[in-house]
């Protein structure tokens, strides 16, 4: 006997049996149990959400001899003459392949006849949007003016390319993509039915992968059961030839750090070991978009899709990224996938992988908020005072900066001790320098720059934070092991500066942060409060605000 396709072989047999689609299941349960039978139903909505099915066991329930509540018993003769395909009064037309005026003609001239054997003949339509206009023509009288004994069910995906005629004759029902959550407990009761086990993060992927449809999800798990009794995560992923969240991870990050060679590599790599660039473009639309979600909604969890291991992976990742370069990299491969039918797959992601590094190359909307944000963060993070910048000539900003740049003999001591040394950096209460907090993302991208030369101070720096003053930075930190050893060896201090100036382009000094000072410094960020103590300095009139 010939394999049974798992699809096929857990195809729901009655109302009860469906996962998902309550909504239309219980309306159409309460209307034949008041014995209301529409001559014409339309069934509408994604592929794979049980249009069909239910569209099979809406003609069982019409004409089933014991029905249960309004649903199939599924026992009785013709339930089971209707399941096996026996029946002459169940007529079902893929209209893909029937599309022609003749085979409409054919319907229209046969529904004159009484059905053979059972209360309705039912007509299942399947893809009726595929119809010519002079098919529905054809078929809109009929529709209009049906006999008693005839049921129409049409099924589409596609319910906009159907004409306002045909559409005003139908009860309409609206298939909605399944809850993966609701996909992955269907997963679950197949493989214990088929004596296989899953992992629960396996389920997950496999939901997440069938985008709300129950047909796709068992296709999938038919073709990782072929392969081993116990299906991982990494079944998955090699039976469906989908890419590691690793790389996309890796691929986001060189986007990050505009690293157009590393990015290119990778590509590469891919697609040597056979990874298809349209997918690959579909995933990674997917990763942008879960890390919008991460980034944008407080708590995401139910929003993203993956096991909590990934999930932590894109909501650090968002924590690094700004809104702008989310939606410049989410517009430049969506353009991307529409081109990629028409020219050559690898060459598109490529020049998208450039322009996505690159932003100056485009001049869209999202790339010039992307640009206009990187020069927000420089200003903000690591240019200093803007006047400050500006109360110095030409001449005294060059002496400064080769001052700053010669690398001048630095000791990072404990604050307010200042006998062991003297400090090149001194965030005094009386100062009138200006003095930001470092956002917590920048300081862990230093802390990474940090890791390549020191892994040693990282782990020291663990629990710590960063403030900018003018050319100082300042290191939080109240780890003594710390404080000693950067002031003792020369070298850590040279790893804490470089590992800033990867990140904010601007060597600093360096110095410790005293937190007893700090609530008597002008310590805020927010220009609009800024902006306020200025007008509270100028005393003016309150009338004149």
């Amino acid at each position: 006997m010939a394999y049974k396709a798992l699809y096929r072989k857990y195809r729901p047999v009655s109302f009860r049996d469906v996962v998902g689609q309550e909504h239309i299941t219980n309306v159409l349960k309460n209307e034949l149990k008041s014995n209301k039978v529409f001559h014409t139903y339309l069934f509408t909505g994604p592929r794979g959400t049980g249009k069909t099915s239910c569209a099979k066991i809406l003609a069982k329930a019409v004409n089933c001899l014991s029905p249960v509540e309004g649903d199939a018993c599924c026992n009785c003769e013709v339930c089971r003459e209707i399941d096996e395909g026996n029946s002459l009064d169940i007529v079902e037309m893929d209209a893909a392949s029937n599309r022609g005026i003749e085979n409409i003609r054919d319907i229209r001239d046969r529904v004159t006849y009484t059905p053979a054997s059972l209360k309705y003949r039912v007509y299942i339509i399947d893809e009726v949007h595929m119809l010519t206009n002079e098919s529905f023509n054809a078929l809109l009288k009929t529709l209009e003016e049906p006999p008693e004994h005839v049921v129409f069910i049409l099924a589409t995906t596609e319910v906009q390319q159907l004409p306002a005629t045909i559409l005003s004759r139908c009860q309409r029902f609206d298939f909605k993509r399944i809850e993966p959550e609701v996909i992955s407990e269907r997963i679950k009761y197949v493989v214990d039915k088929e004596g296989i086990t899953i992992d629960d993060d396996a389920a997950d992927l496999l939901a997440a992968l069938a985008d709300g449809g129950m047909r796709d999800a068992l296709s999938a798990l038919d073709l990782c059961a072929a392969n081993t009794k116990h299906i991982t995560q990494e079944h998955v992923r090699n039976s469906c030839a989908m890419i590691s969240n690793e790389y996309l991870v890796k691929i986001a990050d060189c986007v990050l750090k505009q690293e157009t060679g590393r990015l290119l590599e990778i590509i590469d790599s891919l697609y040597k070991n056979s990874i298809d660039m349209l997918r690959l473009c579909n995933e990674l639309i997917t990763h942008f978009r879960n890390l919008m979600v991460a980034k944008t909604v407080p708590k995401s969890e139910g929003l993203i899709v993956c096991s909590k291991s990934e999930y932590m992976l894109i909501k650090n990742q968002a924590e690094e990224y700004n809104t702008e370069l989310i939606l410049y990299a989410n517009r430049v491969l969506g353009e991307t996938l529409d081109r990629m039918a028409a020219t050559g797959r690898r060459e598109e992601f490529e020049i998208a992988a450039i322009k996505l590094c690159n932003p100056q190359l485009s001049n869209s909307v999202e790339a010039i908020m992307q640009r206009i944000s990187r020069l927000e963060r420089r200003v903000n993070f690591g240019g200093g005072s803007e006047v400050t910048n500006r109360q110095t000539s030409k001449q005294e900003g060059k002496a400064a900066q080769s001052e700053t740049f010669s690398g001048l003999e630095e000791a990072v001591v404990k604050s307010g001790d200042n006998d062991s040394g003297n400090s090149e950096s001194n965030n005094d209460p009386g100062s009138s320098q200006l003095i930001k907090k470092v956002p917590k993302a920048q300081w862990r991208e230093v802390l990474k720059e940090l890791d390549k030369t020191s892994p040693l101070l990282v782990g020291m720096l663990k629990e710590s934070a960063a403030y900018i003053s003018g050319k100082d930075l300042l290191v939080d930190c109240e780890s003594p092991q710390f404080l000693s050893l950067v002031r003792k060896n020369k070298n850590y201090r040279d790893h804490i500066k470089n590992a800033a100036f990867e990140v904010f382009g601007i060597r600093y000094r360096l110095g410790p942060y005293n937190r007893n000072a700090q609530s008597k410094t002008v310590a805020n960020s927010d220009p609009m409060a800024q902006l306020e103590a200025a007008i509270e300095r100028l005393e003016i009139p309150e009338s004149q605000k």
